[in-house]
């Protein structure tokens, strides 16, 4: 596989980064996390993990696909309407792609980007 050359002048081969643009990435992650604060300040502290485990005893399956469900799907975002954050009605079970999916849609509209299919 013949190498490709970087921004910054390396060349490495194709698929990998150089040490520049890894330490670029880690630079943006961590300003990206430090801008989104911790898991619990978001609202996903001990009430929301007692009221998740509860939800999906319950609430099994995914409610898009009928997989088994593992994550807990806010229909209106906690930033939306945080009075809703631990209501079962505003709640919906999911897989992982699922709700990764319905994740990158939401973002995506918050965005202003195009809406996912």
């Amino acid at each position: 596989m013949p190498n490709r050359i970087t921004a910054c002048g390396c060349s490495v081969p194709k698929g990998t980064k150089c040490v520049h643009e890894q330490a670029s990435a880690k630079q943006r992650q961590a300003s990206n996390d430090a801008e989104r604060g911790t898991p619990a300040q978001r609202g996903y502290d001990a009430d929301w993990s007692k009221i998740r485990f509860r939800f999906l005893h319950h609430h099994p399956t995914c409610c898009v696909c009928g997989a088994k469900a593992t994550h807990v799907d806010h229909i209106k975002s906690i930033r939306e309407a945080p009075e809703l954050r631990l209501v079962e009605s505003n709640l919906r079970a999911m897989c992982l792609p699922c709700h990764s999916r319905r994740t990158a849609k939401d973002q995506s509209q918050a965005w202003g980007k195009p809406k996912a299919a």
